[in-house]
């Protein structure tokens, strides 16, 4: 299909078509090379006395970034072996800079090129390696910083000391590169290197003021990364031996790990065929908060620039990271019925990183966000496999925190759940329950927890229909401690219970809108009883602790035995009060002893239901019963064990003191048996004596 033609009135105006020059172009287009020339809101961290602290701050990206790249040329020299010192000043007024270190410098007629023209530098050589035939690590590559940074100040005054010709020469440029005047070659004395005086043009920053503060962070930031490097800021000296390590426990020195740091070598061809070696250096530290519930947080750098916005370096090693710690907690997860999902991994997580490899590629000039590598992916997979095994295997406290946020977030999913529910079961008539009549104050009635149907009949009949409902239990209640919330809403008889008294799982019990005030467990007197009323009390104080505070739970005690006297009917509830009982009155006619709640008569179930008052369960520290509750229903069964171990040791011991004092008793027995035979055959002697002195006597 062909282009139609079009018509057009009059004359039409061509576009202005003009070449502009790189200084132009660079301050009249800084975010291109810097990014943002604008301040905006920068969520970083920053040091303080001996700690690091995250935090908003106001950041230029631009001026920021164009003092960084004399530092990162510095930061290259030494990657390359020449530099082991660099010092930095600001002045006071923060309009000037000056950057100085001690390498080898460079050959003096081409210092002009390097700082006023872009695409010049010694850094193009991607394939270039060093004696040891590893690829260079640098962090510039494009042969643009320290000359944008020239063409945008208002003065840039560089010199520079040659190593290998021992001449230093100044060079000054004036207005973006406008002017530049240079001095004559000399020798010099003293170290080589490069010297930088920076002021920025106010026409191209709006406001040229450096900020000492984020300054002296990308000088310490620089020290952790290159241990052994000393750097100085405004006469501060920082240098650090373990480096990124250092960095983890600045943060946070009491839950500061170090992971692995460890160097990957990879093999490669350049662009001619030729093999070629890599050499990539990992670290690793992490800072692990397990009461934070804050996302994780990365501090991360790639040859020594700070990757605000991550990148593949960040975003491999998080997910290898997670993909370990659920593969290690999958069996465990699919027994407790929890699935974990990456923020019950990371939740409270601070990641150190520091790459350094050859070539990096970043998405900007900016340095912010690294792009994707097949050597560095290599290299943090066997990095991880290596190192995060046993991080893992280190960390077991960590993995139960991972479980219980698992568990937490599941258990609080069920109480969003059960309260939907609960609002739904108010509205149900319970079938089962046997309900007081009282319609206007509540808190006069009380609800007895049957065990079994049979003592429902007994409770109907005898009770004060006011004042006093029930609901009946079939067989033991659930264990609540080992079974999920969902479980506990999808039981029938305490999904029943809740709806009677008015009670929601996850919403504390408020004692006037209760349609109970007082909730009393009656059961057997028997051992399967007592099992139930603690059963129950387990339910009702993992749920609403506070019930048992306001007095609320209580336990009515049947009487195990009915016995008949000549005047009364007497309830008596232990076999110890029978026994007592049997020796005060002799005149007993019989004694009926009841097996369970159904086999009562009408009389002892008016005698129970008609007191006043009943054994309320009372709970003096909190911390204690809680403690209790896990012993006797968690699914650890060793403190439960122990504790069964230590009841059964007293009572051995007890059956041991009784044993041992009725063998004392018998031995003082058996000992005075002996005796008597003794005084017997004395007083025979005395009478045979008596007679031998009467015969004498007669004759």
């Amino acid at each position: 299909m062909a282009i139609s033609k079009v018509t057009r009135r009059g004359k039409t105006k061509d576009a202005i078509i003009e070449a502009k020059d790189q200084r132009w172009h660079c301050r009249n287009r800084i975010t291109l090379v810097f990014g943002s020339n604008d301040v905006e809101e920068l969520d970083t961290y920053v040091y303080g006395n001996h700690k690091v602290e995250f935090k908003t701050v106001q950041f230029h990206q631009a001026k920021s970034k164009a003092i960084e790249e004399i530092l990162d040329n510095c930061v290259d020299e030494y990657y390359r072996g020449h530099v082991t010192q660099v010092h930095c000043d600001l002045s006071s007024d923060g309009k000037t800079v000056t950057v100085e270190d001690n390498g080898i410098g460079m050959p003096l007629s081409k210092v002009q090129q390097v700082y006023a023209e872009f695409r010049t530098g010694s850094k193009f050589k991607d394939e270039e390696v060093d004696e040891k035939g590893y690829l260079h690590r640098t962090l510039g590559q494009n042969g643009l910083g320290a000359a944008a940074t020239c063409l945008t100040s208002d003065e840039f005054i560089a010199r520079v000391r040659h190593y290998n010709s021992k001449k230093e020469q100044t060079y000054t440029f004036t207005n973006g590169a406008l002017k530049i005047k240079k001095t004559r070659p000399k020798p010099f004395k003293g170290h080589s290197g490069v010297k930088i005086t920076v002021k920025l043009a106010k026409e191209v920053y709006k406001n040229p003021i450096i900020d000492a503060d984020l300054l002296r962070k990308r000088i310490i930031d620089l020290a952790y990364n290159n241990p052994g490097l000393i750097f100085t800021f405004n006469k501060e000296k920082y240098v650090y031996k373990k480096g990124m390590y250092e960095l983890a426990r600045r943060l946070d020195e009491k839950n500061a790990q170090l992971v692995g740091d460890d160097a990957y070598k990879f093999d490669a061809k350049n662009t001619k065929g030729k093999k070629v070696k890599g050499l990539v250096d990992i670290h690793l530290s992490v800072c692990i908060d397990k009461k934070s519930e804050e996302r994780e947080k990365f501090i991360s750098f790639v040859n020594s620039s700070p990757t605000f916005d991550g990148g593949f370096h960040q975003d491999r090693v998080r997910r290898i990271f997670i993909n370990m710690i659920k593969t290690k907690l999958e069996r465990l997860a699919k027994k407790e019925k929890v699935t974990i999902v990456d923020n019950d991994i990371l939740a409270g997580m601070t990641f150190v990183v520091g790459i350094t490899m050859p070539n990096p590629r970043f998405e900007s000039q900016t340095k912010r966000k690294l792009v994707r590598d097949q050597n560095l992916e290599k290299s943090i997979e066997k990095f991880m496999h290596k190192y995060g095994t046993s991080f893992i295997r280190k960390n077991s406290e960590f993995l139960e925190t991972i479980m219980d946020r698992a568990r937490s977030r599941v258990k609080w999913q069920n109480l969003k759940d059960a309260d939907k529910r609960g609002r739904k079961q108010k509205k149900v008539r319970v079938e089962k329950l046997l309900d007081a009549n009282e319609r206007k104050d509540r808190s006069l009635c009380s609800l007895f927890i049957c065990e079994g149907d049979s003592a429902i009949g007994g409770l109907r009949s005898a009770r004060n229909r006011l004042y006093q409902g029930g609901i009946a239990l079939r067989g033991k209640p659930m264990n609540v401690a080992q079974a999920s919330i969902k479980d506990v809403l999808e039981n029938k008889e305490f999904s029943n219970i809740m709806a009677a008294v008015g009670l929601t799982i996850g919403r504390p019990a408020e004692m006037d809108d209760l349609r109970f005030s007082k909730i009393v467990f009656l059961a057997d007197s028997d051992v399967d009883g007592g099992h139930i009323n603690t059963l129950l009390a387990n339910f009702f104080y993992t749920y609403w602790p506070e019930l048992f505070t306001e007095g609320a739970i209580q336990l009515a005690k049947a009487p195990l035995f009915e016995v008949v006297t000549d005047k009364e009917t007497l309830y008596v509830e232990t076999p110890g009060q029978l026994e007592k009982l049997k020796k005060k009155n002799p005149k007993i006619k019989a004694i009926h002893r009841n097996k369970g709640l159904g086999e009562m008569s009408p009389e002892a179930w008016k005698h129970v239901l008609d007191r006043e008052n009943f054994t309320i369960l009372e709970v003096p520290d909190s911390g204690e019963a809680q403690a209790m509750l896990e012993v006797c229903f968690g699914k650890d069964s060793g403190p439960r064990k122990d504790l069964l171990m230590e009841d059964g040791a007293s009572y051995a011991k007890s059956k041991a003191k009784s044993r041992s004092k009725k063998a004392s008793k018998k031995k003082t027995k058996s000992a005075t048996k002996k005796k008597s035979p003794a005084k017997k055959t004395s007083k025979k002697k005395v009478v045979k004596n008596i007679k031998k002195k009467k015969a004498k006597k007669k004759k």
